[in-house]
């Protein structure tokens, strides 16, 4: 093994079905997470996965030694009509710390920025502190926050918002 750190950009074979297996581990561990939540990330992500020939929908990913051990997206195809959603977001345990989440968060609302989406928005839970320091450093703001269970079980789900930074002062 070279313990390579590799960024990437686009579709590759199996990076499906590894970013679906980085959110269902990940998140069985931390938060009892289970078949609902796989398969909502499975359906999601493959149909996502569809999109891509759209200029402004594009996913990055981050691979050490042939494993994805974190992810990005951005569904922007319904911008400036409707806001950019970030999706699938994920940096493996053992990277925390590394940088590696600030990277791809850059590399994302960079793209969006290039493009004049005026929002972005994404959907998450209450309790993940280290994404949500990540969220607010990118310009993300807390919008909305109720009980719910599109994850599969009862959480508080968070949506936060990010204007384009050229907007972020205007009425």
């Amino acid at each position: 093994m070279t313990d390579a750190i590799t960024f990437g950009r686009g579709y590759t074979p199996s990076l499906i079905g590894r970013i679906v297996t980085l959110h269902a581990d990940y998140y069985a561990q931390l938060a009892g997470f289970g078949a609902a939540f796989e398969a909502k990330v499975a359906h999601e992500l493959a149909a996502f996965a569809g999109q891509l020939d759209h200029p402004n929908n594009e996913i990055w990913w981050v691979s050490r030694d042939d494993e994805v051990i974190a992810s990005i997206a951005i569904d922007g195809q319904h911008s400036p009509q409707g806001p950019a959603v970030l999706h699938w977001f994920i940096v493996h345990p053992k990277h925390h710390g590394q940088g590696l989440g600030r990277d791809l968060m850059d590399r994302a609302m960079a793209f969006c920025d290039a493009r004049d989406m005026p929002t972005v928005e994404l959907s998450t839970f209450a309790g993940l502190d280290a994404a949500r320091a990540l969220y607010e450093r990118a310009g993300f703001v807390l919008a909305s926050e109720k009980d719910g269970r599109s994850w599969g079980r009862t959480v508080t789900e968070q949506t936060f918002v990010r204007r384009h930074p050229d907007s972020a002062n205007a009425p």
